[in-house]
């Protein structure tokens, strides 16, 4: 799905969640990629057009690695996605963050494409 707060919303709307790619970090880490804040940006257009939602950030990993791994990095990214969030002005009371490791594939980790696919964060309308 394009990184457009306006699409993301009618999904949230429809469904209740979306995946959002394009927030990028560095490799094995949860560091945030500069690449990433466009991305964010949009993000945090979304949540000030809906100032009454609160949101669980859900960190995705892909199969890589060991799942306690995952497990760890996939909280660490959460985590870092929302204090990007709570830094350009979203309360904190909005949003929880919780890694899920690679306990949600949505795509087959057996080819790049699909771990590509796995590796997300998703936005939980709660």
């Amino acid at each position: 799905m394009t990184a457009n707060a306006e699409a993301w919303a009618a999904e949230i709307n429809k469904t209740g969640h979306v995946a959002v790619y394009g927030i990028e970090f560095d490799t094995g880490k949860a560091t945030l990629k500069p690449e990433a804040e466009k991305v964010l940006a949009e993000v945090l257009t979304l949540l000030h057009g809906q100032p009454d939602w609160k949101m669980k950030i859900e960190g995705h990993t892909d199969s890589t690695g060991t799942k306690a791994l995952n497990q760890t990095l996939s909280q660490q990214r959460a985590d870092a996605v929302v204090a990007w969030l709570v830094k350009n002005g979203i309360a904190a009371t909005r949003l929880t963050a919780v890694g899920l490791g690679d306990t949600r594939p949505i795509a087959d980790n057996a080819t790049d494409e699909g771990r590509a696919r796995n590796r997300r964060v998703e936005l939980v309308k709660q």
